[in-house]
């Protein structure tokens, strides 16, 4: 009886740290953000990370895995292989149980600190979005990697001096201190007048022929809105028009013509000898530049797996759709003399493209793969997480959900 109640407690408290460590995702996506309240929580959900009974590490990496990733497998659906989905989902619950597993082997919590300090740096299968630090993105707890190891070493050290120093058992924790957010980089305000576009086309009918038209109809309206709205520049989100945008001659030659009096910026396809781009389209003053993805979605662009593996992978679970190819470099757009740098959806979240001087973004994004989730949510968290950590403004338009400015 006692083995069962230990057991039930201990799959409780990991269940709890869990939900600490996930609680600000959910509370931002009802648009409920205080510090006050993400410090404590941040706080809490570290320390139980480093507290909680061997079996609890299990059950906690377990469920965050569930709670911040659960959707990914909902763009399964949409490959013709949507039995994938529960299957993906437990698939991220068993990768970051995996990922916690080295925590499980100790109770010291000066290990479990390091152990967690070293998994904000794993990237699995290029999968960047798990951040313990962005638990105190909106808080009083700064986000860089010092102030994260201050936060661990504070905590863990509490323990230490409650066991040998009872009096000063509360000391460590001025350790905090160090970790206070005392500012970031100054973000800016571009000195253009922007219309960020939000679509709501649902996947499923994104790239049917028959909704082809009506498509481009809706963003010819939305552009020649903007114009008259007296906007300098109008920016619609990525793969808004569901097409091979350089196939199109009819298409590019009506943007280039609209582009004297609004400068567009516009997700499409781009293919050049055999090879399929994610790009953005810039249209202004009759002419047009293409951006390439740098950094490809892991198994939805691309298969972050030995090359013996990736094509049987492609063909049976993605039907040959995850085969597009990447630039070897951002590129940036010039309006006006502004420079601003191009990002598409996942790159945005990506140290890779805040490399090189510049203060202003534009990202485009198209979240009906996963909707209806948390991903907007996640997104938008982790892309204040790099604006605030390189000093960049971001313009982001998104399809579903997402738009607008994130400093």
């Amino acid at each position: 009886m006692n083995k069962i109640t230990k057991r039930t407690k201990d799959i409780l408290f990991g269940l709890v740290s869990a939900l600490f460590f996930s609680t600000f995702i959910y509370l931002s996506d009802f648009g409920l953000e205080n510090k006050l309240l993400n410090t404590f929580l941040g706080l809490v959900a570290i320390g139980s990370v480093l507290y909680i009974p061997k079996r609890s590490v299990l059950v906690a990496g377990f469920t965050i895995g569930i709670l911040w990733f659960y959707w990914i497998g909902y763009s399964f659906e949409y490959q013709g292989v949507g039995f994938m989905t529960p299957i993906v989902t437990l698939g991220f619950g068993v990768l970051y149980l995996l990922l916690f597993l080295p925590m499980y082997f100790t109770t010291n919590p000066f290990i479990r600190a390091a152990l967690l300090f070293g998994l904000s740096f794993l990237e699995p299968f290029d999968w960047n979005w798990f951040k313990p630090e962005l638990l105190f993105i909106d808080s009083f707890i700064g986000v860089y990697k010092y102030q994260f190891g201050f936060v661990l070493l504070a905590l863990a050290s509490t323990l230490y001096a409650y066991k040998h120093y009872p009096k000063y058992k509360y000391y460590p924790l001025v350790l905090l201190v160090f970790a206070i957010n005392f500012g970031y980089p100054p973000q800016k305000n571009i000195p253009l007048s922007i219309k960020l576009v939000q679509t709501d086309v649902k996947q499923e009918d994104k790239w049917q022929q028959k909704n082809l038209y009506p498509t481009v109809e809706m963003i010819f309206k939305e552009i020649t809105q903007a114009k008259y709205e007296g906007y300098e520049v109008v920016v619609l989100p990525e793969s808004v028009f569901p097409l091979f945008m350089n196939k199109s001659p009819k298409l590019l030659s009506e943007l280039k013509k609209i582009s004297y009096d609004i400068t567009i910026i516009a997700g499409a396809l781009l293919v050049e000898e055999g090879k399929h781009y994610n790009v953005t389209y810039m249209f202004k003053e009759g002419e047009y530049q293409v951006a390439k993805k740098i950094v490809l979605v892991p198994f939805g662009e691309y298969i972050p797996l030995p090359s013996f593996m990736k094509e049987f992978v492609n063909d049976t679970f993605f039907q040959g759709a995850s085969d597009f190819v990447t630039a070897e470099q951002p590129t940036d757009f010039t309006i006006n003399k502004t420079k601003i740098r191009n990002a598409i959806c996942y790159e945005a979240t990506c140290d890779a493209l805040y490399q090189g001087e510049f203060d202003f973004m534009v990202a485009i994004s198209n979240n009906a793969w996963f909707a209806p989730s948390i991903e907007p949510t996640l997104q938008r968290l982790l892309m204040k997480y790099y604006a605030r950590k390189y000093g960049v403004t971001i313009y982001h338009s998104a399809n579903y959900k997402g738009s607008g400015v994130i400093k």
